[in-house]
């Protein structure tokens, strides 16, 4: 487990290697006495340092690259900047890298959360347990003899996303927290967009990459290069005891349908809680799961300093790289630190990496978002032509398509400038349907002067359109303390089925995004009855998920949710002079 310099106690071992002292295994008893292990990554030389600390599910021990091998070697390819200065032996998926963070004086600490790697208990993804879990870390950690009682949350996606309700909770000795791209409302950002179940997220991430390494999988699990050891723990349980050691993430999302459920209060924050000082990092690309919840967190909680970032292309690349490092290190460096990094001088409160055509960022800072100069333009649909512009309708028409197909796409004219879209969307529109109940999926496209579609590598699916937004019709009623005229909000506490060939309002959220189109391009806004599908060959394929084609793993097609008997039959799209059908861009002035 280590090498000869090592030192044992009857807890845990300690190896000095690489410049730090690193404790493996570090037990931390919960309130309800199940034992939860961290290994704590210390400089050398004693004293007290703050603390980076993350908790989650998938394997303190299983390297990046055992894990994640073509994730990492793209990344290292195209980012070189990522594993140079480190010996990379401890990288791991979504975490720091401790190389690179305790030599600077911090000490690093990753929890295996409940029931998963070297922790033990049932696995209950995103629960409260979790988040209660999490802040008892953070407690532990603060009053530790090698701690300066100040304590940093950081991580990608589940160790973002986790970092909300822990925020809510208050620990003690919290006293920053980096969200890089992590969902916060769990019914809306991931498992029921807009009321549609998000099947391919659900089942086939927490079957892929929770369950795999899930504590007592020993020997039928990963060994560790870090540790020479199992990274799911020393016992080796049958998939039937193992089964009894989870909950089923599919079955209890698909059978807690309403926002109103037990499932999902206990899982949501109180904004009014999360006082924590923040920076939120969203991804423009991260249609389906990442982008909103860092957009609503740092808009509606209630800390007096909190900071928003917003880039572009693979969720997990920019925060190892020296742009994100950078970002983290200033950041953490003034609130747990007290250093003077400049951060609270010179860090604009919106950072946004302003997204061009052919991957191409530039840095712009702003001072809140939305935008406050931003011009809320409507583009009206109209069947009649199949466009959309700026001119609203003046008679009657209508466009029918079946439910379960790709729909119809409207375009506007070329674009006579360039023009830049960055913020939220929305959708108001009138609806019928053959049935009782519509699913719509709402794309927004970009297409050259050629017509040729321009899609982005998105923060998974590197062939991602400009914008999604769904919904179910069925839940149209709107919660109207906090809908916004930029974001519908809808209650989803109750099912208000449709009466066949009845026309209903229905306002639908578009998640933010931003682009820079060039004039002669075209945008499209296409409503759909199904997932959107890249229209060229993906050309990608990742194992355990297989081809991506547009939408990643974050597919709507469970056919419990959806029987075609309901959701097949034709739709049809109204407009007309009292019945304005739009789709509210965010377009920002130049100059």
């Amino acid at each position: 487990m280590s090498d000869d310099n090592g030192s044992t106690n009857k807890n845990y071992k300690t190896d000095f290697r690489d410049g730090m002292a690193i404790d493996w295994d570090v037990p931390i008893k919960m309130d309800d006495g199940i034992v939860l292990r961290c290994d704590v990554y210390r400089p050398l030389k004693d004293g007290q340092y703050p603390i980076i600390l993350s908790y989650g599910p998938y394997g303190k021990w299983l390297h990046f690259e055992d894990g994640y091998g073509d994730q990492w070697r793209r990344m290292c390819e195209s980012r070189p900047d990522v594993p140079a200065n480190s010996t990379n032996k401890y990288q791991q998926w979504e975490v720091v890298d401790p190389e690179k963070w305790v030599p600077d004086d911090y000490i690093v600490i990753r929890v295996d959360s409940r029931g998963a790697g070297r922790s033990q208990g049932v696995i209950d993804i995103w629960s409260l347990r979790e988040a209660q879990d999490q802040a008892i870390c953070v407690d532990w950690a603060g009053v530790q003899p090698w701690s300066n009682g100040k304590v940093g949350l950081n991580g990608i996606s589940y160790y973002a996303e986790n970092q909300w309700q822990t925020a809510a909770l208050q620990p003690k000795h919290l006293a920053a927290m980096c969200a890089w791209e992590g969902a916060l409302d769990y019914y809306r950002d991931m498992a029921w967009h807009g009321g549609i179940f998000c099947r391919g997220f659900v089942q086939d991430w927490s079957t892929a990459q929770v369950y795999t390494l899930q504590n007592g999988r020993g020997s039928r699990g990963h060994r560790s290069r870090m540790t020479g050891d199992w990274v799911s723990g020393p016992e080796t349980l049958t998939e039937e005891e193992l089964g009894g050691n989870r909950r089923n993430f599919y079955a209890d999302c698909l059978a807690n349908k309403l926002d109103t459920d037990e499932f999902w209060q206990s899982r949501m924050p109180d904004h009014s809680k999360i006082k924590t000082p923040m920076l939120s990092t969203a991804n423009w690309g991260g249609q389906g799961l990442h982008p909103r919840g860092n957009f609503e967190g740092f808009v509606r909680s209630a800390s007096k300093n909190k900071w928003l970032e917003v880039h572009g292309i693979e969720h997990w690349t920019h925060f190892y790289t020296d742009y994100g490092l950078d970002l983290q290190k200033r950041f953490f460096g003034h609130f747990l630190k007290g250093e003077d990094t400049g951060w609270i001088e010179r860090q604009p409160k919106v950072q946004l990496q302003i997204r061009y055509p052919g991957e191409t960022f530039v840095e712009r800072h702003e001072n809140e978002w939305p935008l406050a100069r931003t011009d809320w333009t409507k583009f009206y649909i109209h069947p009649d032509s199949m466009t959309i512009s700026e001119e609203k309708q003046t008679s009657k028409s209508s466009v029918e398509y079946l439910g379960l197909s790709d729909g119809v796409t409207f375009l506007s004219d070329p674009l006579t400038e360039d023009m830049e879209i960055t913020g939220p969307i929305s959708s108001k529109l009138w609806v019928s349907s053959e049935t009782n109940d519509a699913d719509l999926f709402l794309v927004l496209r970009a297409f050259t002067p050629d017509m040729k579609e321009i899609t982005f590598q998105g923060a998974l699916d590197p062939h991602t359109p400009l914008a999604q937004g769904w919904l179910r019709c069925s839940h149209r009623k709107l919660d109207e303390d906090l809908t916004l005229p930029y974001r519908p909000y809808h209650t989803h506490d109750e099912i208000q089925l449709l009466t066949p060939n009845e026309t209903y309002e229905v306002d639908v959220e578009v998640w933010p995004t931003c682009i820079v189109m060039p004039k002669g391009h075209r945008i499209g806004f296409s409503i759909r009855g199904k997932d959107y599908v890249y229209p060229g060959d993906s050309g990608t394929n990742f194992g355990e998920y297989a081809s991506w084609t547009g939408c990643g793993l974050f597919k709507h097609d469970d056919p419990v949710d959806r029987p075609a008997e309901v959701f097949g039959g034709e739709v049809t799209l109204h407009t007309g002079p009292d019945q304005q059908a739009f789709i509210m861009l965010p377009v920002i002035p130049t100059g």
